[in-house]
């Protein structure tokens, strides 16, 4: 078996039903001693909006904000491209998570940088 010590899950869509998988998968990567991170790029981003990862709930999960927020408790950072939001037209927006701001690039380095990226 192949040694993973960091795992990139990007997020592109805004999907209920795609939304659990990188979220839970991070949570499991991190239960495995890999360093996981979450992205969320674009449409994605909709999900994001205070009180839409509320709405979102699929079979006996939590919501998909409580997962969220266990992920982040367990030191998952969670970023959101900066320019994806102000192609949303999100300049105003404050979301209820904690999430990290970040520039475009940042997509570009964290993916350098993991030794593996998984998309959704």
């Amino acid at each position: 078996m192949i040694q993973l010590n960091s795992i990139l899950y990007v997020q592109t869509s805004d999907d209920p039903e795609r939304q659990y998988s990188p979220v839970v998968l991070a949570l499991s990567a991190k239960a495995m001693d890999i360093d996981a991170k979450i992205y969320y790029l674009g449409q994605g981003l909709r999900i994001l909006k205070p009180g839409e990862a509320d709405k979102i709930k699929m079979g006996d999960f939590p919501s998909l904000k409580e997962m969220l927020q266990k992920a982040i408790s367990q030191g998952i950072p969670v970023y959101v491209c900066e320019a994806s939001k102000q192609m949303l037209g999100w300049d105003k927006v404050e979301f209820d998570l904690d999430l990290k701001i970040v520039g475009a690039a940042t997509l570009n380095d964290l993916t350098l940088e993991a030794d593996a990226t998984m998309w959704f």
